[in-house]
């Protein structure tokens, strides 16, 4: 029985899930959400802040500010909440509500981007923000997760070696491809390893990581608006691109059978299940890393209203819609999230009221 003093102390590493009952092919779901922050970012944000502390980069007068559509935005407010830190998360308008209100509860701020760049990203301008906050007060400590090598390092470390025990004739791995960190970690510790391992980075369709145009991308966590710093195409075997009418799909199919998982998991699972429909796999060992939950995705991608207005009447078939679709419930939730837009769009505003 775990007992822990600090959140950040307990994740789950052994849990995966056989997919082959729903989806038809053997394919090992390695689940990162079981933790205190709900997702896989938990472990880059432990590694990325305590090489700092042992670096003397952060102190206790520090003030975290870091990037983030969500996932590594909550991880971060639970860490600095559980260490004592003020953190301010700059993130834009496609995050789910949940995860703003999230890392409110536990006691951060949060600035929201409202304005697209030309590439219809938000990423550029979140980092412009920081930069220009960071030039105007030396109190502020940016992490940056997307040029952090602590970011891999902590999969190198820890994601990659667990697959490795469970697993030790893998012979493919599926990984989500955001920043870079899970694939870049996981994928230079395999070619270490005793055996080949085909690693598979799985992207958005939209997505400029690997190349290509970039276009419209409505689901937070996958995907990048710019080439991430921290990949090596060296290291990757080959590169899926998933549009996010399949991720919703296979976010619902699994929903029905009682996995409410996250949009990044989807995601992945989208593109292995294809990749290995494609494929020979009966004799493969395969394994797809599911970065996150699906709770923060109750008013986007389990939502029937939104579903509808972003992608269409027939984004689902009528097997795969919820029996509540909200409908009733539509016009308050709205005007819910209108206000609290106006309302975090103030709120680094406040942080910098508070200076000690």
């Amino acid at each position: 029985m775990p007992v822990i003093s600090v959140p950040y102390a307990f994740n789950e590493a052994e849990l995966y899930v056989d997919l082959r009952s729903i989806f038809g092919h053997s394919l090992y779901l390695k689940c990162e959400g079981f933790n205190f922050a709900g997702s896989i970012k938990l472990k880059a944000a432990t590694e990325m802040v305590e090489t700092a502390e042992r670096d003397g980069i952060l102190t206790p007068k520090s003030i975290l500010v870091e990037s983030s559509s969500g996932n590594l935005g909550v991880a971060l407010s639970m860490i600095a909440a559980s260490k004592g830190y003020r953190f301010l998360c700059v993130t834009d308008a496609r995050g789910n509500l949940s995860t703003r209100l999230m890392m409110e509860a536990l006691g951060s701020q949060v600035h929201v981007i409202a304005d697209q760049e030309a590439n219809g990203g938000f990423l550029g301008a979140r980092i412009e923000y920081i930069r220009a906050l960071c030039a105007s007060d030396d109190r502020y400590v940016w992490l940056s997760q997307y040029t952090n090598p602590s970011n891999w390092k902590a999969h190198y470390r820890t994601t990659a070696p667990e697959i490795a025990r469970q697993f030790p004739r893998l012979d493919v791995l599926f990984v989500g491809a955001g920043t870079t960190g899970t694939l870049m970690g996981c994928a230079r510790y395999f070619r270490e390893w005793h055996r080949p391992v085909r690693i598979i980075a799985v992207d958005s369709v939209g997505s400029v990581s690997f190349g290509g145009s970039p276009g419209r991308r409505m689901i937070p966590g996958l995907g990048m608006s710019m080439r991430p710093p921290l990949l090596d195409e060296s290291c990757v075997d080959e590169v899926i691109r998933v549009e996010e009418a399949d991720t919703i799909r296979t976010c619902h199919r699994l929903a029905r059978r009682g996995f409410l998982l996250g949009g990044s998991t989807g995601t992945v699972v989208s593109g292995a299940t294809d990749w290995l429909a494609r494929h020979d796999a009966r004799e493969l060992t395969a394994v797809a890393i599911g970065p996150d939950l699906g709770e923060r995705y109750l008013d986007t991608i389990y939502h029937t209203n939104w579903l509808q207005d972003i992608y269409g009447e027939d984004v689902l078939n009528s097997q795969e819609i919820p029996a509540g679709s909200w409908a009733d419930d539509a016009a308050p939730v709205t005007r819910w999230r209108r206000r609290l837009d106006l309302q975090t769009g103030d709120q680094h505003h406040q942080l910098q009221d508070r200076k000690t």
